[in-house]
């Protein structure tokens, strides 16, 4: 996964955690636009999400934050 993209990710999971709290739950589309104007990033995130890890559609935050970093 892109460096690009794993700071996206951080990013968005540290901020829903601090406005929702550690529990807040999110799917990889948290990480995107509604539009499709990076279809790309949007297939490596689902890939890495849904092919590789195999995980919920949605999962905690804290739990992706956690793998994120665990690959950087």
């Amino acid at each position: 996964m892109r460096a690009s993209l794993r700071r996206k990710i951080i990013e968005v999971c540290n901020k829903k955690i601090s406005t929702k709290g550690q529990n807040v739950g999110l799917s990889f589309y948290a990480f995107f636009a509604n539009k499709n104007d990076e279809p790309e990033l949007l297939m490596e995130a689902a890939e890495w999400w849904i092919m590789t890890h195999k995980l919920d559609h949605f999962e905690k935050s804290e739990k992706i934050k956690a793998m994120i970093e665990a690959i950087q």
